[in-house]
């Protein structure tokens, strides 16, 4: 099995690509998911996130209002550390039982769809590959503005809070270049799958 890290800033594309990767067949972990699945109420994280933050973080269903806690951590850096350092490793914790049983079951390849790969500190040596999705800034801001219904500042801390762009790039084994149109990012995925498959 072939476990292949997917990462990029916000708005670079990650799920269109990790959708295209599993239409060819990789198994994908999607780590947004997990980190739902990690603050769903009566978890560990659930718990601390409340006590940190306090009740107004909590919607009225007695879940977890993801857009005001965010509102609340992307204007505080040091609250923004304080989260992560909740979630991340609930969110290992998920990934780690996620592979060992797409290990039992023998899958050829696994992508974990990751955006903070390299802030989160996780063991880079698990994987046998880093792919990063990489577009301008200023596509990714028009596209998290577009996403997230949000204005341009609000848009730029996100941005902003995530390691530099050339930081990530000098990281990764393996970069896909999304600033054109959808056929060019298919075929990109076609070429990159393909080396994957040989050379690892």
């Amino acid at each position: 099995m072939k476990l292949i890290a997917l990462t990029g800033s916000i708005g670079s594309g990650k799920s269109t690509v990790a959708q295209l990767l599993a239409g060819k067949g990789a198994a994908v972990i999607d780590a947004d998911q997990l980190a739902r699945e990690a603050v769903l109420p009566n978890t560990a994280a659930f718990r601390q996130i409340a006590a940190a933050f306090g009740t107004s973080v909590l919607g009225p269903d007695g879940t977890l209002d993801r857009v005001k806690l965010g509102s609340i951590v992307f204007n505080d850096r040091a609250k923004l550390k304080l989260l992560e350092a909740i979630v991340h490793p609930e969110v290992r914790k998920l990934f780690e039982a996620r592979v060992r049983k797409l290990r039992e079951a023998s899958s050829p390849l696994v992508v974990y769809a990751v955006p903070l790969l390299f802030e989160s500190g996780m063991e880079l040596k698990q994987f046998d590959a880093v792919l990063l999705v990489d577009a301008p800034e200023e596509q990714c801001l028009a596209r998290v503005m577009q996403r997230d219904n949000i204005d341009r500042v609000e848009a730029e801390k996100r941005y902003q809070a995530q390691m530099p762009r050339a930081e990530k790039l000098k990281r990764a084994q393996f970069v896909i270049d999304n600033s054109g149109d959808l056929e060019q990012l298919k075929r990109q995925v076609e070429t990159i799958l393909a080396t994957i498959t040989t050379a690892l």
